[in-house]
Order: C-alpha cells, then structure tokens, then sequence
C-alpha cells in the first residue's frame, strides 16, 4: 500500500484534478490519497475568519460567496454532468454559511479549525467525484472521524493509537483498492474539528503511512523535488537526489518550506521512505527520504525565512540568573506559541529570533512584566548548511546582519529585510 499526498497547487485548477487521475491511473498498488484544500483557499478561508472574528457578517458571507463560486467554477471544467459533483459540496458551504450567521467569533483558534477545515472537505469531494466519472473506484473518507487529535486548536497532535483503530477499520484495502482523505484536519474525541498546522497535509500523509504500515509516501509538488535553496529566491539551485531523516529534520528545522517539520517522525519510526516528485512530470524521479543514503549531501543549501523578530530580554536590574531567567522567558513563549529559530544568551540577556505571529504582541506584553524588552521587526534568518566562505560572501553581501551563528558544518545570519 502506498499513500499520494497532493497540496493546494496541485488541486487548484481543474487541469490539476485531471493530472491526478493521470498519475493515479498508471498505479496497481492499493493507495491512500491525501489532499489539500485547493489553491489558495486556507488563505481566503482565514480572511473569512477574519471577518467573523470581527463579526462582520455581510464581508465573510461575501469572501465566501468567492470562494464558493472558484470551486463551482473548476467543477463547471470538470464535469459534463454537474450534478452529483454539485450535490456533494453544496451541503458544505451551506454549514459554512450556517456558522457564518449563527456562530460568535469568541475563540480564533478554535473557530478557525471548524471554518478553515472545510476547505480540505471541499477538495476531497470534488477530486472523490471526478475520479469515480473517470472510472477509478474510491471511497470517501472524513479525517475528522478517524484522525483523533488533541484539543491543542490549530497545532494539534494527532492520537495515534485511537486514530489507527479507526483508520484501519474504515480504510479496508480487502474491500476496496482506492481511498481518499484530506490533509492538515481531525478532531478530538469530542468530535471538535482540529488543524494540525499550516502545510501539515504533509504530516496527514505521514500519519497515515506509519498508522497502515505504507510501503511508501509520496508527496507531489510543483517543484523537482528537494532542491538545495528556493528557486524563487536564489539562483542557479540543484536536485537533492536522497537524504537521510536526520538531514531532513535539520532543514525542516531551519526553515525548509519542502517539508513540514513534524512529517519525519511517524516516517522514520517505521522506515517508510518519503518520496518528493514534480508533480507536473510524473515520470521524473524526484527525490527520497530515507534511513540511510549513499553518499552525502554534497551542495551548500540554502534557506531563507522571512518576517522574523528579534526580541531581546534583559533584567531590570543585575540580579540576573540566567538558568531562572530562560525558564520564565520560555514559558512565556510556548504559552503563546512563538516558534522559536534562533537563541543567544550572554550574562545579562536572551535573545531569540521568533516568527512575527499573530500572538507575538501578547507574548512580548507578558515578558515585558519581569523583563526589559527590545524587538526589532522585518527581519530574515539566513540558513547554510554545508558552508562556506565564498557562498557567505555572496549570499550577505552588503546585508546588515544584526546576528550570527557558525559551527563547522552551518552557519545562520539573521538580517534586516532588503
């Protein structure tokens, strides 16, 4: 068995969808398919959020009326007969305009996991849809029944041993070949709808890979693979054919968009290899992510992270201790979520490099009652990994870099935005 993931700009048009059916048609094997919302939908659905949280009802109801008619239109390219199609996802933006109305916008994080989620449910019925009138035998599934989470709203953790019963029992590949289930959602034994994280389709795919023993996970991309830098940012960058797990820990770490962070471990805990490939050139063979590879990596790689903050805590007077001081300080931040990419300490200061999220204003208010507090806003956190002189040189020339770290085999520069 084995799992296809497939993210927003795979399914965002409906030229995307066919090439789905053309890559999964090639395929004998039983599959489980994953898919994101399409496009940019998570995108607009959080400005619908936003709307709502203000309680705005005329603008959300209209940021959701364009939402609705973008997906109606790519079923309008799709489907000779509209019907059945139509059918399927109209009850959904009837719940959704139902929550709209009804609802109060009391709690962001988890009024976003129940309205943002939609947009997974959405995509998975139309892509269900078309490759059943395109003769491929599926079967629907709701990961809101079958991945339990728990109630850590919009960063949840999935349960994995409740979430395998259910899982194993409803994906029965002695019954059918083919099934399809969204990415990044579930929700908690409640039954409340959770997320797992932006771009956590990836770690729904890995879920599902260690819960049904995959011979493999495939993530489809609109890149070759793992390229060593962004090409939207750098030039010239190179194919990664394979890394290890731990190398691809290390760049999920410092930033690398190609994977999320927590896709590894439920991979690596059963050895099931990751499978990165151009989802416009299927027949490529893209990259792989494994226990163990042949030879190193051998390129100098690149990854850049923007809209950073650097907040700097000092005491406010000399009687500082800094084992005390790190524990309140990072309490603080977990308690508002602050991912944290870059720390330096010295005798009388911390300093952390942040990414500028919608709680940083509250966590920076909290510090601010035990410690002096400095930030500074529109920054990039440069990471190299394999470095060098020459690609240091190049890569920060001219920049004002407020922060560095080097080792032998990396070096880190957190920069002020050109």
């Amino acid at each position: 068995m084995k799992v296809y993931k497939f993210g927003g700009a795979s399914v965002r048009s409906a030229e995307g969808i066919r090439n789905i059916f053309r890559i999964v048609s090639g395929l004998n094997d039983n599959l489980f398919i994953v898919v994101s919302a399409m496009g940019k939908t998570t995108n607009a659905m959080e400005v619908v959020l936003e709307h709502f949280m203000k309680a705005d009802r005329a603008a959300s109801l209209h940021k959701l009326a364009e939402i609705e008619a973008y997906h109606y239109e790519i079923i309008a390219q799709l489907f000779a007969d509209q019907k059945l199609a139509k059918a399927a996802v109209e009850p959904l933006f009837e719940e959704l305009k139902n929550n709209l109305s009804e609802g109060v916008g009391d709690d962001y994080d988890r009024w976003y996991d129940r309205l943002v989620s939609y947009g997974e449910v959405i995509s998975t019925r139309i892509v269900s849809a078309f490759l059943s009138e395109s003769a491929i035998e599926n079967v629907w599934l709701d990961m809101r029944q079958l991945l339990v989470t728990d109630s850590n709203y919009r960063e949840a953790n999935v349960r994995m041993d409740e979430s395998q019963i259910r899982l194993q029992q409803a994906a029965d590949f002695t019954k059918n070949r083919i099934y399809i289930g969204q990415g990044f959602i579930g929700a908690n034994i409640k039954g409340d709808p959770t997320t797992l994280g932006r771009e956590g389709s990836d770690y729904s795919a890995a879920v599902v890979g260690n819960l049904l023993d995959a011979q493999s996970v495939t993530i489809w991309k609109d890149v070759p693979g793992i390229l060593n830098a962004d090409p939207r940012i750098f030039q010239d960058t190179v194919l990664i054919p394979e890394m290890t797990y731990l190398d691809a820990v290390e760049l999920a770490y410092s930033g690398a968009q190609i994977i999320h962070p927590k896709t590894i471990k439920p991979l690596e805990n059963k050895q099931i290899p990751l499978y990165v490939c151009p989802f416009g050139s299927p027949k490529e063979a893209g990259s792989v992510i494994k226990a163990t590879t042949e030879k190193p990596i051998d390129v100098p790689v690149l990854i850049l992270r923007k809209n950073q903050v650097l907040v700097t805590i000092r005491p406010r007077n000399f009687s500082f201790v800094l084992e005390e001081s790190l524990s309140k300080a990072f309490a603080v931040m977990n308690k508002h979520r602050l991912k944290i990419a870059m720390i330096q300490s010295s005798a009388i200061s911390i300093s952390v490099c942040v990414d500028n999220s919608r709680y940083l204003t509250g966590a920076l208010d909290e510090l601010a009652n035990e410690f002096k507090v400095n930030y500074n806003y529109a920054l990039e956190l440069l990471t190299i990994r394999g470095i060098n002189d020459e690609i240091v040189h190049k890569t920060t020339l001219g920049r004002t870099i407020l922060l560095t770290q080097r080792t032998r085999r990396s070096g880190r520069y957190l920069m002020k935005e050109i």
